[in-house]
């Protein structure tokens, strides 16, 4: 059940609106029967639906927040009750309300042909001569749930596990790997449970966890970057050089300097996976210091707003870069992300270099 009466009132209450406002159709509540629990039933309330004159009765479950983890329990419940009682049960229909529902918490409801409803307006009901399908944007709850995965300290233990997606690993493993403390990584394990895109093996301290689809979960992190802002970069014009030669240059320069950078973008993506025939521009991740400074100076970069071969990002960590010929590069991943957010054929780069060179 909804973890407050009020919330729950509060969410029928708005299904049920919601389903009046359709043309020819109307839905009550319908009386609970007086004997045996919520938990006996399998669900918590019975709707009498009529649509255009066909009567459906809706079982519906109410949860606070539903992941796919959760459906396959609600999923259980329903099925028994539906098939384990009298003849007549079999043509209900069952429903899901919550607060919030995941993505895939919704795909995997929409498979097994089980309604839900959402705060944010969401509604899907298969029922026999009745389908309706309203598909809007998750609920501020969960909008602000999956993003902070994919900020700050989270993002670095979610990038930890797709350099490296085949691997088990513990929590202090990938918490030393993505350089947060154990408690952050045991938050992100648990959220990532949550969507189900971990596999788990083991119990307490020698549990340990696999990534179930990489794939989703890079799919899923792509899709939160237009919701993010995009990182502000510092123009730099470095005379009288071609590309190619701008970064041995820059390589040079920033290791002379203990410097630490990551080239990313255009320019690593075509040394990881050769695509296009030529780069007029290097964009670079760069951790701040004196050190970084000095290189810029040995370098006779000068801050320009247009006609820019040098763009730098400031950087906080650079986690998983790898040295490729001397270079060093930001990780396939970081790159693909960051050509997702650029211009011209940048989003096409980014799908070749995770064919080639991510291979998820």
């Amino acid at each position: 059940m909804v973890e407050s009466p009020t919330t729950e009132r509060q969410m029928i209450e708005r299904f049920l609106d919601s389903l009046r406002e359709l043309p020819d159709v109307r839905a009550e509540l319908a009386p609970m029967e007086p004997s045996g629990s919520a938990s006996d039933r399998g669900f918590d309330i019975r709707v009498d639906l009529h649509v255009a004159g066909k009567p459906v009765t809706l079982l519906i479950e109410a949860k606070k927040a539903v992941y796919p983890r959760d459906v396959r329990q609600v999923l259980w419940q329903l099925k028994e009750y539906i098939h384990g009682g009298p003849k007549g049960r079999g043509a209900a229909q069952s429903l899901l309300i919550a607060e919030s529902i995941s993505p895939g918490a919704k795909e995997l409801l929409r498979a097994e042909r089980v309604g839900y409803y959402d705060s944010g307006g969401s509604l899907y009901l298969p029922a026999p001569g009745a389908y309706l399908y309203i598909e809007k944007p998750p609920s501020k709850t969960m909008a602000k749930s999956v993003r902070a995965l994919f900020s700050g300290r989270r993002a670095q233990v979610v990038h930890a596990l797709l350099v490296r997606p085949r691997d088990w690993f513990g929590v202090k493993d990938i918490a030393a790997r993505a350089r947060v403390s154990p408690a952050t990584a045991s938050q992100v394990l648990t959220e990532l449970d949550r969507f189900d895109w971990l596999m788990s093996r083991g119990q307490g301290p020698s549990k340990e966890r696999h990534l179930r689809e990489p794939a989703a979960l890079l799919d899923a992190w792509a899709k939160q970057l237009s919701f993010m802002r995009a990182p502000n970069l510092r123009r730099y014009y470095v005379p009288s050089v071609k590309t190619e030669a701008l970064l041995e240059r820059l390589a040079s320069a920033f290791d002379a300097h203990q410097a630490g950078y990551a080239i990313s973008h255009e320019a690593a993506a075509q040394r990881y996976a050769p695509f296009l025939s030529g780069i007029s521009q290097v964009r670079i991740r760069l951790l701040p210091g004196p050190g970084a400074d000095a290189a810029i100076g040995e370098l006779g970069a000068r801050v320009v707003n247009e006609g820019a071969n040098l763009s730098v990002i400031e950087a906080k960590e650079l986690l998983f870069r790898e040295n490729v010929g001397g270079v060093w590069l930001a990780s396939p991943v970081q790159v693909y992300l960051d050509l997702l957010r650029g211009e011209g054929r940048a989003k096409e780069m980014a799908e070749h270099l995770r064919k080639e060179r991510i291979g998820f």
